[in-house]
């Protein structure tokens, strides 16, 4: 999977205060971003994902900042590795996002741009729980082989617009999306990825996934 990034802004690493932590993120900000992403990974996932890497990476080509901010401090990554329950508390992984809109809506370089929210995994849950409870500046969310259904009675409080890519051969996760789709509000889609399993690692459908959440927040920005 090569770099799509030749021609963008560099990544650069920021630090952003979350109730009582601070979080490593990294900002990318083209020449005249049009809005931006923030993404919420899945469980036992960071700011260094591929797979999210190559998503933001297709953003920014489209001209859409991004950042990549890890949701748990290095020590905490290091407890759940032995215990694997903080990749769970989607409650508490959505406070974390609701901090980090706080922060872009704050900080010079994004505050005037409009929020886009990237879910992959248990991520897509807390994202969409961020978005019911701080919709302000939210202009769209994505989910990737996202979990939706773990945001449970925030579903139909979300007012943005949401975009649930699943891929073709993810059936439980598949059902789960359906599920979701079906509380969420009238702008909401499901795309399913043809020939896709849930990592989205046969050839060429992690760029179609990509490709559908550009366009999504293109057409929402």
């Amino acid at each position: 999977m090569g770099s799509l990034q030749d021609d963008v802004s560099e990544a650069r690493a920021v630090r952003i205060p979350a109730s009582e932590v601070v979080l490593n993120a990294d900002l990318t900000m083209p020449p005249h971003a049009r809005a931006i992403v923030a993404f919420a990974h899945g469980s036992g996932s960071s700011r260094h994902s591929i797979r999210n890497r190559y998503a933001a990476e297709m953003l920014n080509v489209y001209n859409f900042a991004t950042l990549l901010a890890d949701l748990l401090t290095e020590e905490e990554e290091a407890i759940d590795m032995r215990t694997r329950h903080l990749r769970f508390d989607i409650p508490m992984l959505a406070d974390r996002l609701i901090d980090i809109a706080v922060w872009l809506q704050q900080e010079p370089q994004t505050r005037d741009l409009k929020i886009g929210w990237f879910g992959a995994s248990t991520g897509a849950g807390a994202a969409l729980i961020a978005a019911a409870r701080r919709p302000e500046n939210i202009m769209a969310v994505v989910s990737r082989g996202g979990r939706p259904d773990l945001a449970g009675a925030y579903l139909p409080e979300v007012v943005a617009p949401v975009l649930l890519i699943v891929g073709e051969n993810d059936p439980q996760v598949l059902e789960f999306n359906k599920e979701a789709l079906a509380r969420l509000n009238t702008e909401s889609k499901l795309e399913i990825v043809p020939n896709a399993t849930h990592l989205f690692e046969e050839p060429g459908t992690l760029e179609a996934a990509a490709g559908l959440a550009a366009k999504w927040f293109q057409g929402h920005c």
